[in-house]
């Protein structure tokens, strides 16, 4: 059985700069239990305690285990590979720390490209073509800076990373994504599959899921609005309208096939987590209702 988690980017605390307040970790943390969540993502350096026992009584006290920290840097840049290390190795330490690093059942770095800081990727979201794309001397310093980032964190903590493909990023579509996994060692960075973003930077997830199978060590549960992301297409709108106009919609109100996919991770043998991470849209009412509604989605179909 797959366990389910949330994370705080779903009460608005949010990686990127978006409209509304955040509530603190008391209320996300509060909130993600009562509506049925057995796990959290950290969020922001800072969002949570960063003392390991003030974090660990305030995430075991609600029952709830730690399972990830997204963790963006600028890899298409060298100069920023030192900092993503140390970055990276800070955060892991906090979660070993707080969970251990039990092989099968630590806490992942959710390593990313640092989504939304280049213009052209950002105004094009959904909509990406090769010629926006790494050059190959690109590429190499890309992946190196990945394996960089995922040799020091293993190093230093015994934790493992994985790469969150992301839309207004440069790992966006499933070609992109392959060969991101083409460059780099399979026994060290693994893949974080979010179904929205691979719908919406133009995949297919059953068949994205299929074809990189065991190299998904981590699974985010994301809806997909197809009629918004074609409006987003014909009107050229960038990533972050596209997400405040609802392309990431609640749990069954798109086009993602979740009732197919569960049934493929449980094929594939998969025994991680799976993580709710819904976008704060206006109309949706309060984070912790659309929680629940999507907790109640999931065990519809028998999660």
């Amino acid at each position: 059985m797959i366990k389910i988690a949330n994370a705080p980017c779903s009460w608005g605390a949010l990686e990127f700069d978006l409209e509304g307040e955040a509530p603190g970790y008391v209320q996300v943390l509060d909130e993600m239990a009562t509506t049925g969540y057995s796990g959290t993502e950290l969020g922001d350096w800072g969002f949570m305690p960063t003392e390991p026992e003030a974090l660990a009584q305030a995430l075991h006290a609600r029952g709830l285990t730690l399972l990830g920290a997204f963790v963006p840097v600028f890899m298409k840049d060298p100069a920023t590979h030192a900092a993503g290390c140390e970055t990276a190795v800070r955060i892991a330490r906090l979660m070993a720390t707080v969970e251990g690093n039990l092989p099968g059942h630590s806490p992942f770095i959710v390593l990313a490209d640092e989504n939304g800081r280049v213009p052209e990727r950002t105004q094009n979201a959904g909509r990406i073509t090769p010629e926006m794309g790494l050059t190959d001397a690109e590429w190499q310093i890309f992946a190196e800076g990945a394996t960089r980032v995922a040799e020091a964190v293993r190093r230093e903590t015994g934790l493992r990373t994985a790469f969150h493909h992301h839309c207004a990023g440069y790992v966006e579509t499933p070609a992109e994504i392959e060969h991101l996994l083409d460059l780099t060692d399979p026994t060290l960075l693994g893949l974080v599959f979010d179904t929205g973003h691979y719908r919406f930077g133009g995949g297919d997830a059953l068949e994205g899921l299929r074809w990189y199978g065991k190299r998904v060590w981590h699974f985010h549960f994301k809806d997909h609005q197809p009629q918004v992301a074609r409006r987003a297409a014909i009107e050229g709108w960038d990533y972050f309208k596209a997400v405040r106009q609802g392309v990431f919609c609640e749990l069954g109100q798109g086009d993602v096939p979740f009732p197919t996919l569960i049934a493929e991770l449980e094929r594939l043998g998969y025994q991680g987590w799976g993580v709710v991470e819904q976008d704060v849209l206006p109309g949706m009412g309060a984070p912790k209702e659309s929680a629940r509604r999507n907790r109640e989605y999931l065990r519809s179909i028998g999660l």
